[in-house]
């Protein structure tokens, strides 16, 4: 990521780059895993859903986790290193997520897939197994595996950093939740690999593109609550009373350091893109902080509202929130055209931070009614995300192809 946003092409003095269409095909790959789960997301909640299908409401974690935010994270990790090879990780990916929504809408594939030699025989002698898993976690972890190669080729020749090997720890994680899931473990067991895949990743992230801020001492002590997390997170498969008040203490340790530190406390004076993403990153460390008080006080949950408010903490609140604030990096840096700031791209920010408010006080009163109301807002302030920053996009895309003419 970081080579590239220091790498932006002058459009004033230079000719425009020709438009990647091989990588705008696999970013569609994503966005149609996005679409499903965010449709899986409405008849979880109960809502008015365009495919009211429960078996697509069945795999709305792992479209939302892996189909969206891994094939998004693996495109933009292959765009960086800029080698063939590399693009088997998102292609993968997209092909797992499409894979996995086919097979939840067609009993018929599904059952082709079920009878078929290995996944007859893994069913009958491993308990719990899935058959219906089996594809897309095949894709996904081809797809994982090669991430960590990616990350590897990195560390070994260009950067062997804090920031690249928290990354790579990521990506193991990453994989070890879709093996597990493969397996045939419940979503609720192995959410928390999930979780830690994705925060892994832009905590590395982070640490790799504000790296002035963060100085060996502070990379030192970061990595040190990292090692903590996988020894707990290890430990929840296994001890899970002790393993997550672990969990909470190390994620708790770990985002304060990071949100201390983070250059963002600074340009979150600065007008325009620095702000709205200081802000976008500053309120994702906030919300890290209820799992991690969550998972110290409570007994550790498996369902109900106390489950969804850490999911959506993570996932929306963190996650999603930091995928607003490096927008403007990512974006120019996959499709090779500039993303301006616009006082629009407030909208979903604000929405997604609601939403997510009205989400987890609603759960707290066990209010059914106002907690759909948060979590279907929550939709449609992703979908104003997706609007708006294509809408800034393509207008300032036309407005240089007008300036050239």
């Amino acid at each position: 990521m970081v080579e590239k946003a220091h790498g932006r092409v002058d459009t004033s003095t230079a000719a425009r780059p020709p438009f990647p269409w091989p990588r705008m095909i696999l970013l569609m790959g994503a966005a149609i895993a996005l679409l499903a789960g965010l449709d899986a997301a409405l008849v979880r909640l109960g809502a008015l859903a365009p495919l009211n299908s429960t078996d697509l409401g069945t795999i709305h974690g792992i479209l939302m986790v892996y189909g969206f935010l891994g094939t998004a994270i693996c495109l933009e990790r292959a765009v960086a290193i800029n080698s063939r090879w590399a693009y088997l990780s998102p292609a993968a990916s997209a092909l797992a997520g499409i894979a996995a929504i086919v097979i939840s809408q067609s009993r018929t594939i599904a059952n082709f897939l079920a009878a078929a030699p290995l996944p007859a025989y893994l069913s009958r002698v491993l308990p719990g197994y899935q058959s219906q898993r089996m594809l897309p976690a095949v894709l996904w972890t081809i797809s994982m595996i090669t991430l960590v190669m990616i990350y590897r080729h990195v560390w070994k020749k260009r950067q062997a950093s804090y920031a690249v090997l928290i990354q790579l720890i990521g990506a193991c994680v990453g994989l070890c939740g879709i093996l597990l899931w493969m397996r045939g473990l419940e979503v609720a067991l192995i959410m928390p690999w999930w979780l830690f895949f994705l925060l892994l990743t832009i905590v590395g992230e982070r640490l790799e593109l504000a790296r002035l801020a963060f100085n060996e001492a502070t990379e030192k002590r970061i990595l040190v609550w990292v090692g903590a997390l996988l020894i707990s997170l290890a430990l929840t498969l296994i001890v899970p009373l002790v393993a997550y008040p672990l969990l909470g203490i190390s994620l708790a340790a770990l985002a304060i350091d990071m949100g201390y530190h983070d250059v963002a406390r600074k340009t979150i004076n600065i007008q325009g893109i620095p702000r709205l993403s200081a802000v976008a990153m500053l309120a994702g460390y906030g919300w890290t902080m209820l799992p991690a008080a969550l998972w110290i006080t409570a007994p550790p949950t498996f369902s109900g509202y106390g489950y969804d408010a850490i999911v959506h903490a993570l996932t929306v609140g963190f996650a999603v929130s930091m995928v607003i604030a490096h927008a403007p990096v990512i974006i120019p840096s996959v499709i090779r055209r500039e993303v301006p700031y616009h006082f629009s791209m407030w909208v979903p920010l604000v929405l997604f931070h609601l939403s997510l408010l009205i989400r987890f006080l609603s759960g707290a009163r066990e209010a059914a009614l106002p907690w759909r109301f948060g979590g279907a807002l929550g939709v449609c302030a992703f979908l104003l995300f997706v609007v708006t920053t294509a809408s800034v996009t393509i207008a300032n895309a036309r407005g240089d192809r007008g300036s050239h003419a």
